[in-house]
């Protein structure tokens, strides 16, 4: 049975791959709420992300990395205290860092980038095979709130995803956006979100 598993989640995330790797947009869960992605370094994907969610260009989306390498590879300088932070952290968190490296502008404010490595399930796996970092954010209208299951995803965004992955025991599993925290260059944190 765990065999069967495995292959189905592989299939799944052999599918999502080549969709992402043709520009598209997917639906998949995440270690927090279910997220609207794509490739992070693909300018035409994340713009139709903010079309699909109606959002304003100047509001930016967090980037999801699968591991150490990954994120030392996309962040200009990834401060001590951020290892720690991540380490340490109880639940998901997503850290803004002054200055990312290699990723479109667009991603990109004068307040600087959020990443959050994702340390296990589905979408690290993902992250993982597809080698590339993703964008995620909530499957929601801008401006409205974010669903907290798969159940709560409109028609309207499930409609304008390329591919939705299909795993039936994340589809019930009710979850909370990850914690926010901004750091600058001299290790000061400021909370963003709990």
């Amino acid at each position: 049975m765990a065999t069967q598993k495995k292959s189905y989640i592989d299939g799944e995330i052999k599918k999502a791959v080549e969709v992402l790797e043709q520009g598209g947009v997917i639906l998949t869960p995440t270690d927090t709420i279910w997220g609207l992605s794509c490739d992070a370094t693909n300018e035409e994907a994340i713009s139709r992300i903010y079309e699909i969610k109606k959002r304003p260009k100047e509001k930016n989306f967090i980037v999801l990395v699968a591991d150490d390498a990954m994120l030392n590879r996309y962040v200009k300088e990834v401060p001590e205290l951020a290892w720690d932070i991540i380490d340490l952290s109880e639940k998901p968190t997503t850290i803004i860092y002054p200055e990312a490296n290699g990723l479109p502008a667009v991603l990109q404010s004068d307040k600087g980038i959020a990443i959050r490595m994702v340390k296990n399930g589905f979408v690290n796996q993902l992250i993982a095979r597809y080698r590339k970092p993703l964008i995620s954010t909530s499957p929601n209208i801008s401006g409205q709130s974010a669903p907290a299951s798969f159940h709560e995803i409109s028609p309207e965004i499930l409609n304008q995803a390329d591919y939705v992955i299909n795993l039936p025991e994340e589809k019930n599993r009710k979850a909370q956006p990850s914690a926010i925290l901004r750091l600058g260059y001299h290790g000061e944190i400021e909370i963003i979100r709990k």
